[in-house]
């Protein structure tokens, strides 16, 4: 696809990438979290499902916001400014499990929306690095929906 003349694409696709940073901040923190909380009968597969989770998502975050620096944009940080670039309502520890797990599946659908937003103005930028970061992260939260739905009643 043509570049648009007079447009700064590493500031734009660096804008939605700062979006996907904000949600996988936050998608984190929730499954950090409900980690944390999860009780029930299946407490133990639960709290190492969700364990091994985390680490994978944690894993991401520094390689998203330095793909943000390499566009030459700085990276949000902090509360504020995730809270005001994510699309992710924080989690509830008081719910059941059950909830939890409908809670995280729907978080990680959000994220997979952002990343496949970010991945289209990427490629509209001809930005193929961000685009595979992008296509890479989709999998990955596909694969966490998977698990998460797998492990419902």
């Amino acid at each position: 696809m043509a570049k648009e003349t007079g447009v700064d694409h590493n500031k734009t696709v660096a804008h939605e990438l700062s979006k996907v940073l904000a949600d996988t901040f936050t998608i984190y923190q929730k499954t950090h979290g409900y980690h944390w909380n999860v009780v029930g009968p299946n407490f133990r597969g639960l709290h190492l499902l969700l364990e091994e989770q985390y680490n994978e998502i944690w894993a991401s975050v520094d390689e998203i916001a330095e793909r943000i620096r390499a566009l030459g944009q700085s990276a949000p940080m902090g509360a504020d400014a995730f809270g005001n670039l994510t699309s992710i309502k924080d989690g509830d520890p008081s719910l059941a499990a059950e909830a939890m797990l409908k809670d995280l599946i729907a978080g990680n659908e959000t994220t997979v929306a952002t990343l496949k937003k970010a991945a289209e103005v990427a490629d509209e930028a001809g930005d193929i690095s961000t685009n595979d970061l992008c296509t890479q992260r989709i999998t990955a939260h596909e694969k966490h929906i998977w698990m998460l739905k797998s492990s419902l009643a």
